[in-house]
């Protein structure tokens, strides 16, 4: 007969914010705690989940649903950003103990909640089972740190002049999260990514998606503070320290890639000889930027590759994406298997919106970069990319326009890609990737904090 005293095998329910940009280094992450016998049960909002496509990567990791109030078109169908989250914050907890509930019923009890950052409310859930909470910041040290000091009330919004923060460069405006050197813009947003910080005090952990070594001063500082942990790259095990068996990919996207297309036209190019185009999966540009864009890739006359989603492609120039000179040199398309791309021997130069994500895969596969932000953290992330790392440049923007011109993106393709400035990013890139490689690997930084946090879940690897 089985012992009944015998502990339970810890289940974890991880719940991301609906995006893919949460979903996918939460998923890694679970991917992770799995390896180490951790039961994992992923959880994103019901509209969301009607949109992923999975992969056999992500067989093992059931996933489940909670309502954000929107089941039929989610965030889009909420009119604004303000009401989706007044209605999110209301039916998610209620939905999530619901969801909490289902499982004890099934005999398959969680044991801790690891919930996205952006949702503090998951917290209260965890508390009212008594569940492990733990918070999970899909964001860098330095740009948490920010918001911290917003939410404490130890920096000034908006930010006109230069500030000094602790273990950070010196950061203008410009450098800053765009919600704090432009406090009107996206209100509700703005709410949300500060009042991350509102019940940290009473978290069993904070897990943040970063490399210890990367922000060495702020990762000390925040763990003055919190329960605070590093526990990235959130990257498929293949492009790291390949341990976790045929972990090639994130497993769950919103978006199909066109694998074959684009790998194809990458084995016909030269070492080091293209120029890959990226803004993610949620960036909106100006049309007189991407006019921009395109005119500056013309006329640095190297192949590139260019990811334009279907929402966007309308804003490309007339006629662009089959002239002469496109179809001779580059090659659009809706959506890629960006990994492989950046792991590619043909890549030259990643120009990058400077998301997280992007940049964290980015310096886990030494690939230089352009750094272009947009909005939120992007900008702080941008600062990091060319002034501490130094793996790229970040062409300024005309001031009257407010967008990047074509002139300043072709000067930055041809510094990066010929002479003396490629040799340096090309050597710092190398350095980062073993650096983050190492942190995965065994016995290094992340992998340490990893097995920390499942050691205390109680599971038997």
């Amino acid at each position: 007969m089985e012992d009944s005293s015998e502990p339970l095998q810890p289940h974890c329910l991880v719940l991301s914010y609906p995006t893919q940009g949460h979903i996918n280094p939460m998923l890694q992450f679970s991917k992770r705690l799995l390896h180490r016998g951790v039961k994992v049960t992923l959880v994103t909002t019901t509209s969301m989940s009607k949109t992923l496509h999975g992969s056999s990567s992500c067989t093992s990791i059931p996933l489940e649903a909670i309502s954000d109030g929107f089941d039929v078109g989610g965030i889009g169908a909420a009119g604004s950003p303000e009401a989706y989250l007044e209605r999110f914050w209301k039916v998610g907890p209620e939905t999530l103990i619901e969801l909490v509930e289902r499982l004890i019923s099934r005999s398959l009890p969680p044991t801790c909640i690891i919930y996205d950052s952006f949702l503090p409310w998951a917290l209260d859930v965890a508390r009212k089972f008594g569940l492990v909470g733990a918070a999970f910041f899909t964001m860098p040290c330095a740009v948490a740190s920010v918001f911290c000091h917003c939410q404490k009330g130890w920096l000034e919004v908006p930010v006109k002049k230069q500030v000094l923060l602790p273990g950070m460069p010196p950061l203008d405006p410009q450098d800053m999260p765009s919600f704090v050197c432009d406090e009107g813009s996206y209100p509700a947003f703005s709410g949300m990514l500060v009042n991350q910080f509102s019940n940290l005090d009473k978290v069993d952990w904070v897990l943040c998606n970063t490399v210890y070594e990367l922000d060495q001063e702020v990762a000390d500082w925040f763990m003055k503070i919190l329960p605070f942990r590093t526990i990235g790259p959130t990257v498929p095990s293949t492009f790291l320290d390949n341990r976790l068996e045929q972990d090639k990919e994130y497993g769950f996207s919103i978006f199909q890639p066109d694998h074959d297309t684009t790998m194809r036209w990458l084995s016909t190019k030269p070492k080091g000889s293209v120029v890959y185009v990226s803004f993610g999966s949620m960036a909106e540009l100006k049309v007189d930027q991407m006019h921009e864009l395109a005119m500056g890739l013309e006329r640095s006359n190297c192949y590139f590759l260019w990811v334009v989603r279907s929402s966007e492609a309308e804003k490309l120039p007339q006629g662009f994406a089959k002239g002469t000179e496109t179809s001779q040199k580059g090659l659009i398309v809706t959506w890629c298997p960006q990994l492989e791309v950046l792991a590619h021997e043909a890549l030259g130069l990643f120009v990058t919106h400077c998301g997280w994500n992007s940049t964290l895969e980015a310096l886990s596969l030494g690939a230089p970069m352009l750094a272009i932000p947009q909005w939120t953290d992007q900008p702080t992330n941008a600062k990091y990319i060319t002034d501490v790392w130094k793996m790229g440049l970040r062409p300024p923007v005309d001031e009257e326009r407010g967008v990047v011109t074509s002139e300043e993106i072709e000067d930055c393709i041809r510094k990066v890609t010929e002479g003396e400035t490629w040799k340096t990013m090309r050597e710092n890139a190398g350095k980062w990737r073993k650096i983050t490689k190492d942190a995965v690997g065994e016995g290094g930084s992340s992998d340490r904090n990893i097995e920390k946090f499942v050691a205390k879940l109680g599971a038997k690897t």
